[in-house]
């Protein structure tokens, strides 16, 4: 079960003026699953996105990196769950490019306004003439409101859909904002094992859209790990459709801020969300790391906490073992780090707890603290690291049994 958190009911996710979507089972891996998701968007809309650092990329992350790069306006996204079209040589781009020829024989429009998503297994071929006998189907589907059923739809391992919606109004429009994603395992960022998807109706020029994707994912996707892989299929994307007839065309325009601040606030519950769905995961937590000389440095301690097996084992186990945090910052990476200029806290509900200064335990601390913090569901470690004013958030989960358990048994 996930960790505080309960996917939105359908009424609590607005719909995006120019924006339907549709799904359908079309017997990708599983029988009798939804696991086919159309997007369509008004034509003139445009996307931007920002995809996995892996150097072994599926198909579909190839594909919609070229179809973005050819500046076309974007008429529709095509996911599947079950095969992730990764490792899938030659075969795999051509059934990429074959699901974008056929969606855009459906809708009218070129290929190359059409983006192809996968996740599910490596190394398997996609069978693309399901996936193209499902098409119909999910455009007989398509609805404005049906933002909680793609949710649903593009699941694998996750246990609940992840959703989240804004809405704005100010004197002269008014602004939705809604998207979707998915992930459990394999999250780690550059960008983390996930699709993401946010659409607003606010029209976005094309410059300006990919900065606000890129600064999105920097501020949520690109701050969660559960496992420290980085997947093959990593995407975010935001669509503008431009529907609501204001076109934002600069950084001074009065319409950006609200704009912006309300996609990076759905992208933050979107990851966070993430987390705590993490393949077994049972508690959340908040790695804050503050004092660096950078956020570079900062980022690099708050990682080699939330990555560190022992660490994460730790906290599944409620046992205060703080010294596996502190062995953490020391091996982050940092040459030159003073140790004794080191604190850190530990806190859940408000309270906050001291356990570590001046190079080892606080003497304030006492273990009954950390046993009683560390039951908590929702936890919170916050690192001085006494040599700047830079900081960083990353955020995490622990590491259970389950865990092990879900990916022994993936492809069964």
């Amino acid at each position: 079960m996930p960790v505080n958190y309960a996917t939105p009911a359908p009424e609590a996710l607005f719909p995006v003026a120019g924006v339907r979507l549709g799904t359908a089972e079309a017997g990708i891996r599983k029988k009798d699953r939804r696991d086919l998701t159309l997007i369509e968007f008004a034509p003139g809309s445009r996307a931007a996105g920002v995809f996995t650092q892996n150097r072994c990329c599926a198909a579909p992350v190839t594909v919609c990196r070229e179809h973005l790069a050819s500046d076309s306006s974007i008429r529709a996204l095509v996911i599947n769950t079950g095969i992730a079209n990764a490792a899938t040589g030659d075969q795999g781009l051509r059934a990429a490019r074959d699901t974008c020829d056929a969606v855009a024989r459906m809708l009218g429009c070129a290929a190359a306004e059409v983006l192809p998503f996968s996740t599910g297994v490596i190394l398997e071929h996609l069978p693309v003439e399901r996936l193209i006998a499902g098409l119909p189907a999910a455009q007989a589907d398509l609805a404005a409101d049906h933002w909680h059923a793609a949710a649903h739809a593009i699941m694998t391992t996750d246990t609940v859909a992840k959703a989240a919606s804004r809405r704005i109004t100010s004197a002269d429009f008014q602004f939705s904002i809604t998207g979707i994603s998915k992930g459990a395992g394999m999250i780690r960022p550059n960008m983390a094992t996930m699709l993401g998807f946010v659409a607003t109706d606010a029209g976005i020029t094309p410059s300006l859209l990919q900065k606000l994707a890129k600064d999105a994912a920097d501020a949520s996707f690109n701050c969660i790990t559960v496992d420290g892989d980085t997947s093959t299929n990593d995407s975010f994307v935001v669509i503008a459709t431009g529907a609501s007839g204001c076109m934002i065309d600069s950084e001074s325009s009065k319409h950006w801020p609200p704009v912006r601040a309300a996609v990076i606030a759905v992208a933050r519950e979107l990851a966070q969300a993430i987390v705590r769905d993490g393949e077994g995961a049972t508690k959340f937590i908040t790695i804050a790391v503050e004092g660096g000389k950078s956020v570079e440095e900062c980022r690099l301690v708050a990682y080699a906490i939330g990555h560190s097996p022992l660490v994460k084992t730790a906290f599944f186990a409620s046992d205060p073992n703080l010294g596996r945090i502190l062995a953490a910052i020391g091996y982050a990476g940092i040459g030159d780090l003073d140790a004794a200029g080191v604190r850190v806290w530990l806190g859940s509900g408000g309270e906050e707890v001291l356990v570590s200064e001046n190079g080892g335990r606080a003497e304030s601390y006492r273990e009954d603290d950390g046993v009683r913090i560390m039951q908590a569901a929702e936890i919170a470690v916050r690192v001085d690291l006494g040599r700047g004013v830079a900081e960083a958030t990353v955020w995490t989960c622990d590491l259970s049994y389950d865990y092990v358990k879900i990916n022994a048994d993936y492809r069964s």
